[in-house]
């Protein structure tokens, strides 16, 4: 997979991209991050790509031509057009659901925003999807951004050494993820469930998988009412309820 960042701030985005996992992935020719600085694309000698918006009210906005201008230079490296996401609180908050359906994609670009957003005729005529990380408001699309692609990074074949490195995290499956422990067996008098000493890697799946439906129902039982539960994730709820 490609991904392709507009931004006013490409080193804030490289330093996290090049880093750890998503940066090993980058070095191996598992993944490409491209992050263009926009105002390459400005007009005048001081590189502005922001205006005030018609109509008044605080803030700047960025212009749409310098955004066309670098999306359609990507365009013609990428010798097609790239699935354009734009990050906004005006768009539907990114979900794991989300992340398997962009995953499928070959090349994704993410326009960052910044001061009070861009101009709208980009979104009419470019973008093909909005996407939030929450409800609330940054003070620019870089967070978001990065937040996006890593996490659809580490879904693509080659990033990480298996694909149940992420199959089995919260979200993915529709259920949070299992408590884990590592060693010392004892830590300050608290012991490791006995099940995951056992070595019988069907009776700790189980345990796992009970875990999940019980954290899942404990922490965000509004998840639930998507999952489809089966009799025995019922029975185990029900019998946790009655021992309240």
């Amino acid at each position: 997979m490609r991904i392709d960042i507009i931004t006013l701030f490409p080193e804030m985005c490289e330093a996290v991209m090049n880093e750890s996992i998503i940066g090993r992935a980058q070095k191996k020719g598992a993944l490409e991050v491209v992050c263009h600085q926009l105002r390459d694309y400005a007009f005048d000698k001081h590189k502005r790509v922001d205006d005030c918006p018609y109509g008044g009210g605080m803030g700047m906005l960025l212009m749409a031509e310098p955004i066309a201008l670098c999306f359609e230079d990507i365009c013609r490296v990428l010798e097609k057009r790239p699935y354009l996401i734009y990050m906004s609180p005006q768009g539907k908050v990114l979900t794991q659901d989300k992340l398997k359906e962009l995953a499928k994609l070959d090349n994704v670009c993410i326009l960052c925003g910044h001061y009070e957003g861009i101009d709208e005729r980009i979104i009419d005529e470019f973008v093909d999807e909005q996407i939030s990380i929450g409800d609330y408001v940054l003070t620019g699309g870089e967070l978001p951004a990065l937040v996006l692609a890593d996490s659809l990074s580490r879904m693509t074949e080659g990033v990480l050494s298996d694909d149940v490195c992420f199959e089995e995290e919260s979200h993915y499956s529709g259920l949070l993820e299992y408590p884990q422990y590592t060693r010392p067996a004892v830590w300050r008098g608290r012991e490791v469930p006995e099940v995951l000493l056992s070595g019988h890697h069907a009776n700790v799946d189980r345990w796992r998988h009970e875990q999940s439906v019980i954290r899942t129902a404990e922490a965000r039982p509004d998840m639930l009412e998507k999952y489809e539960l089966t009799a025995a994730d019922k029975k185990l709820l029900e019998e946790k309820e009655n021992k309240k």
